[in-house]
């Protein structure tokens, strides 16, 4: 199998943050967005001219979907590693904090941070989740 997810969002929290308020405004808010709708809600972003919408999906998409979107396509990518490191750029973004995330007014269930963070960043992931459960 052949991965296509390669390139990844150098402006991870805003394109997060489009990508939901897209969702939310196209869809209404829910835990978790089918493939189909993460790449359609991708085309109609700024960022429509590079194709990552795969990156927005291990974020916004469920573990299962994933996968199956990515069988079905013939590429093997990694739900947790990707949705880890979406979410590290989220804490490293430019203010220092991913707690603006509030703006885009959406479930924050979508974070899953039990599966993505679990063991991968320690300690983090409990802080992170208990914002998230703030957020929720």
């Amino acid at each position: 199998m052949e991965s296509s997810c390669q390139i990844e969002p150098n402006d991870k929290k805003g394109y997060i943050k489009e990508l939901g308020n897209i969702l939310v405004r196209e869809y209404g808010k829910k835990r978790f967005y089918k493939p189909e709708e993460v790449k359609k809600a991708h085309r109609q972003s700024k960022w429509s001219y590079m194709d990552f919408s795969c990156w927005g999906m291990s974020v916004f998409s469920s573990h299962e979907d994933f996968d199956a979107h990515h069988q079905e396509a013939g590429e093997s990518c990694d739900y947790v590693g990707m949705k880890s490191e979406m979410l590290g750029g989220l804490s490293m973004a430019e203010s220092g904090s991913w707690i603006d995330i509030p703006d885009l007014d959406i479930d924050a269930s979508w974070l899953d941070f039990g599966e993505a963070i679990g063991g991968v960043l320690g300690g983090i992931g409990e802080l992170l989740a208990g914002v998230g459960d703030a957020l929720s």
